[in-house]
Formats: structure tokens, sequence, C-alpha cells
């Protein structure tokens, strides 16, 4: 989340071409692809805790992706509203993935972490963030979603 974390989500797009009060942030989405195979991205959510004290804070994003020939994965990148980024679906097959675990043959749930820093939150850009993600079906379906989820970050 700091620029440092969004870097290495970033590198694979440059080679190609919210806190709240409370100290968390809670979104979800559905978004389909009008793939043939019907690839499917959907109950996702994001959730950002700040850290307070000595305990470091996280950014957790999990989505359900299904396709009736089974999921390859899925790629995600966290981005700062205020950098302009726009990523593209070419651009996304090149960042880092989600942990994706099988719940059916055709299903599966996965998970992106981070862990955030004291330093990290320093280094953050403050306003909204956004989640982009790509997801795969074995078959080569894919469900893109510029913007599935969103969060701000508080000055």
């Amino acid at each position: 989340m700091s620029k440092r974390i969004v870097v290495s989500s970033l590198v694979g797009v440059l080679a190609v071409g919210g806190i709240t009060a409370g100290g968390l942030a809670v979104a979800s989405a559905t978004t389909k692809s009008p793939t043939k195979t019907e690839t499917t991205l959907e109950n996702t959510s994001v959730r950002y805790v700040a850290p307070s004290g000595s305990r470091a804070g996280s950014l957790t994003f999990t989505a359900e992706v299904s396709d009736d020939s089974g999921v390859k994965g899925l790629k995600v990148l966290v981005w700062p509203a205020s950098s302009k980024l726009d990523p593209t679906e070419a651009e996304l097959r090149h960042v880092d993935s989600a942990t994706c675990e099988s719940t059916t043959d055709e299903t599966s749930r996965c998970t992106y972490s981070l862990k955030v820093t004291k330093d990290d939150v320093a280094d953050m850009d403050k306003g909204t963030w956004y989640v982009s993600a790509l997801a795969t079906a074995k078959d080569g379906g894919t469900a893109f979603a510029p913007r599935v989820a969103t969060f701000d970050v508080a000055g």
C-alpha cells in the first residue's frame, strides 16, 4: 500500500507499457465478464486495517472466481486514485497473484494479503484507493474489473 508495496505490483505494469476514523475500511462488489465461458468474479471485498501501537496493519482482498473449466488464478493490483493509473486487462497479467483455493470444480476463493507497517502508512497517498482484478479460467476465459473495490485512506 505504500509506494514501496504498490511498486511491487506496478513493476509488471511498467514493464509492459481506507482508513476511516476507526482505522478500518471495507468494500464489496460483483463483476461478471461477457466471455463465452462465463468467467465470473463475485462476492469481492477489501479490508484495510491501519497499524496501531506496535501492531502491523493489513490489506486483504477476497473474491470468488468461477468458470465451467475451473479457475487458473487471480491477479490483483492496489493503487491510489491520485496516481491516475487506469490499468488495462493486458497490464494486469503482469502483477501480483492472489492465493486461490478450490471450493468446487468450477469455483475458487481467492485471497490477496499485504502486511502494512507504520512506515508504509507514512508513505501512502491519502484519499481513495482502488483494487483492480483479473480472473483467469483454465480454458483462458477472463473477467477483468478495473475498479472492483475502493477504500479511503485518511490524512
